[in-house]
């Protein structure tokens, strides 16, 4: 395990190495751990009637059937040391940011996952969870940890910015809760489905020694956790507690030509997962729907057109784009990276705060000036 002074508690840190140097197997060798007997997995959904048991509610922004929350959730069940609920987007909602839906109305419909109770929304990432802790949703108030995730493919540098799984552990401590945010860093041709298994294994102490340390209370309380796990994760070089970089993926417009669809698109594209073509097919059958709606209900309508604008109308030029990301090959060199980290086949945990990034210097210089301002006679 490496760590340095980069806002993780040295408690927390402590008990990260406790917790994994007893699961050696899982960390840095990829061996297995012994499945759960039948009497044991008994015993364990006997105790899930054990409402005393801490809350952990989950997310992502892949959506609810995802495999990566599929793993996770089965994982934390599977422990029977928790009280699982899941509160997740029914459709990929990836780059969706901090974005909410205020002012319409979104539903909630319950999912069966065994062993947890469950919803999924028809909002954002972020409306999942300040939907799941307004108390509207669940009976309880608040849960002891919320987990989001895991991401399919890589959340570092300024893609955390965009990302929709790791705004939904941003919106948990906004509001008081401590979170993290988990990514696999999903390369084509080269992942595969069981790698979210492994990945659940490879977090899964983590996730332990955070509740633990919570009811400690010894938890930070002013940042989330934004965990990424390399492609391969059974092989991982163990844990780094890192910085977040500046990289990002560079952001590629394509046009789409105009005798088409512009989503039908999506199906050209190589980047993305099925679950996000079936939900484009969804978006384009409801803008389609809207349309035909809109244009009957205009039938009725007694349009007066000004002769002044009519040019204007018949000059429309009208294009179609699609947008995609694609990685950029750059060389990371500092260690204390977080990209550099993963690149390397370590598991990055970066501290991640409700504040701008900047360095310690300009932050002490800038908050020196903010307690002058706020002290001021004004």
């Amino acid at each position: 395990m490496t760590s340095k002074n980069n806002g993780l508690s040295a408690a927390l840190v402590s008990n990260l190495q406790d917790v994994l140097s007893k699961r050696k197997g899982v960390v840095t060798d990829g061996s297995a751990e012994e499945p759960p007997s039948t009497s044991d997995v008994a015993a364990k959904e006997k105790e899930s009637d054990d409402d005393s048991r801490p809350i952990v509610l989950v997310t992502n922004g892949d959506g609810i059937d995802s495999p990566g929350l599929v793993s996770l959730v089965e994982a934390l069940v599977r422990e029977g040391l928790y009280n699982v609920h899941v509160c997740a987007p029914q459709t990929d909602k990836s780059a969706s940011s901090h974005s909410m839906t205020p002012g319409e109305t979104i539903s909630a419909s319950s999912v069966n996952i065994k062993g947890a109770t469950a919803f999924e929304v028809s909002g954002t990432p972020v409306d999942c969870i300040s939907l799941g802790l307004s108390g509207a949703l669940f009976a309880w108030s608040k849960p002891i940890l919320v987990i989001s995730g895991i991401n399919q493919g890589s959340n570092c540098g300024h893609q955390i910015f965009y990302s929709g799984a790791v705004a939904a552990a941003r919106e948990a401590l906004i509001s008081g809760v401590p979170s993290l945010s988990i990514s696999l860093n999903w390369k084509k041709d080269e992942s595969q489905e069981s790698d979210f298994k492994d990945a659940v294994g490879v977090c899964l102490p983590l996730i332990n020694a955070t509740i633990r340390d919570i009811e400690k209370g010894v938890f930070p309380k002013d940042c989330s956790l934004n965990i990424e796990i390399p492609t391969s994760p059974s092989s991982n070089k163990g844990f780094k507690v890192t910085k977040q970089s500046v990289w990002r993926k560079s952001s590629s417009w394509q046009a789409v030509s105009a005798n088409r669809h512009p989503g039908a698109g999506n199906f050209m594209s190589n980047q993305q997962s099925l679950g996000a073509q079936l939900a484009q097919l969804g978006r384009d059958a409801s803008a389609a729907g809207a349309a035909r709606r809109f244009t009957t209900q205009k039938k009725s309508i007694v349009e007066i057109e000004s002769v002044g604008v009519a040019g204007k109308t018949e000059s429309r030029v009208k294009k179609y784009f699609r947008l995609e990301f694609v990685a950029k090959e750059e060389e990371h060199t500092d260690d204390d990276l977080d990209i550099k980290a993963l690149e390397d086949g370590f598991v990055s945990v970066t501290p991640l705060s409700l504040l701008p990034k900047i360095d310690p210097e300009t932050q002490a210089v800038a908050s020196e000036w903010i307690y002058k301002y706020l002290n001021a006679d004004q």
